[in-house]
């Protein structure tokens, strides 16, 4: 099934909740380009094998001894290194011993037209993944080449995923049944297509963090992993090695090489939260990031290549941010490439009700909680200064207040009881005035009856209520398919 037809299909079946997963694995392509260090002190040879790897799509560098090998590899990353053994300086089996004492060494085939039992045996012992005799054949050693590549992409997503171990990577529920948050939702799945930066916005406990969960999820590095930080919870000092990584002896304390979120988000996406805290150092760091795909470690002189797709979040107005000389305005333009503004919570009432049950369901364990409808009215009249997040803390603590299976107004907050009604003006298109709780039952109703056509079936199933208790509702409140409510707009 395609990633745009799994979106469809639950934005469909399901438009008053999105349950959205994510799945793992690892994919290696026969077709990878691999970079490959060839030490070789025949010169027309070594040419001959640099252009003819190169015209298939690898990248190749040549060097002419041992010692010219180590220093490139020293410089930057490969894939895989062919060495000669008999070369002048430095032969290829001092090279391969340096070589394997590396943090992160490539894997090596030897090459030579001497061959001989010992020294194919001294080889393979220092760690050598093969052995071949000149002259080959360019397909054969291609072959070769791409086995020895795909054993070092296996040794480094092993070592990838155990330090992606404290992450968690499971996408959590997306709640919907406001217009608002279907139209933005139905944005999210024509951005979640492309790999363009996406911006964030909205006040703190808003779900910022659920809408980018749900870009990688519905994007074509769903398989990926999803990597999340907070730049304003972390020290500038910090922040720097958490997203780049360092190497050992960078500073007091680094015994050995971390990697960095930006390696351990390779293949998938990293959101970085609370952009607008970041300084403008690291912004400086992050810009050269998202327009070269490489960075340096902390202490490193070696690029690192990544393929990452970057969701940046934040609650602040960044263009004021600009202004003040707070936030780059170049990397402004490169994360804003697309926008999602998510609206509070006061702005979507219709949305409280089913949230407030999927919370409910999901803190109550066994117990059979319910809410009442005079608790409900008094949650869809309060104006949420802390939005989704607040919400769930409510209902937490309601569960473990309740004395009855109802939770009921005097289980909730003081200050959710003593508020005045909210003005939600604008909202749907009605009065301006919070209505209650009859009239947005009535309003959610008939949008479902709306979007289903009036088959009260399917419009029974996406309600959660059976076809009786809808046709008793539909009876009590008066509604048949040629009435709306005054001001109504679906």
């Amino acid at each position: 099934m395609k990633d745009e037809d799994r979106f469809t299909r639950a934005f469909i079946l399901h438009p008053s909740a999105f349950i959205l997963s994510e799945t793992e694995g690892v994919e290696l392509s026969s077709n990878a380009s691999i970079k490959i260090l060839i030490a070789e002190d025949e010169k027309n040879l070594g040419l001959v094998l640099q252009k003819e790897l190169s015209r298939l799509g690898h990248q190749v560098t040549l060097t002419h001894d041992g010692e010219a090998a180590l220093g490139a590899a020293r410089e930057s990353e490969f894939d895989v290194a062919l060495l000669d053994i008999m070369m002048p300086v430095r032969g290829g089996i001092d090279a391969l011993r340096e070589l394997r004492q590396m943090e992160q060494p490539p894997e090596v085939l030897m090459m030579t037209g001497h061959a001989t039992v010992e020294t194919a045996l001294q080889a393979m012992k220092l760690g050598a993944y093969d052995y071949l005799t000149k002259p080959c054949h360019i397909r054969e050693l291609e072959a070769i080449l791409h086995k020895a590549y795909e054993k070092r992409q296996l040794r480094r997503e092993n070592l990838i995923l155990q330090s992606r171990l404290t992450y968690k990577e499971k996408a959590p529920d997306i709640i919907v049944r406001s217009h608002k948050m279907f139209d933005i939702m139905s944005l999210v799945r024509k951005v979640a297509t492309s790999n363009a930066i996406v911006l964030v916005t909205g006040e703190s406990g808003t779900g910022k963090e659920l809408v980018a969960n749900a870009i990688h999820c519905f994007s074509t590095r769903h398989a990926g992993p999803f990597i999340d930080i907070s730049c304003a919870a972390i020290q500038e000092t910090l922040l720097e090695s958490e997203l780049f990584g360092y190497e050992a002896g960078a500073f007091t304390g680094a015994r050995k090489r971390k990697l960095g979120l930006l390696e351990l988000a390779h293949g998938g996406t990293l959101f970085l939260d609370e952009i607008g805290e970041m300084s403008l150092t690291l912004q400086s760091k992050l810009l050269r990031v998202l327009e070269t795909q490489t960075f340096f470690r902390v202490g490193g002189v070696k690029k690192v290549e990544v393929d990452v797709r970057i969701i940046a979040a934040t609650n602040r107005d960044l263009n004021q941010y600009v202004e003040e000389g707070k936030f780059r305005s170049d990397l402004l333009f490169r994360v804003n490439n697309f926008t999602v503004k998510l609206p509070s919570l006061r702005e979507r009432p219709e949305d409280i009700p089913p949230l407030a049950e999927h919370f409910l369901a999901g803190v109550s364990g066994g117990n059979r909680f319910r809410m009442s409808d005079e608790a409900m009215e008094v949650m869809i009249n309060y104006s949420w200064p802390g939005n989704v997040r607040e919400l769930k803390n409510v209902i937490e603590r309601a569960v473990i207040l309740a004395a009855h299976e109802d939770i009921r107004p005097e289980d909730l907050p003081i200050e959710l009881r003593t508020h005045t009604p909210t003005n939600h003006a604008g909202t749907n298109g009605d009065n301006g005035q919070a209505g209650s709780l009859d009239e947005l039952k009535k309003k959610q109703i008939l949008s479902v009856l709306e979007q289903t056509g009036w088959h009260q079936g399917k419009a029974s199933e996406i309600l959660g209520i059976s076809p009786s208790t809808l046709y008793r509702q539909l009876k009590s409140y008066g509604l048949t398919r040629a009435k709306r409510l005054p001001g109504e707009m679906l």
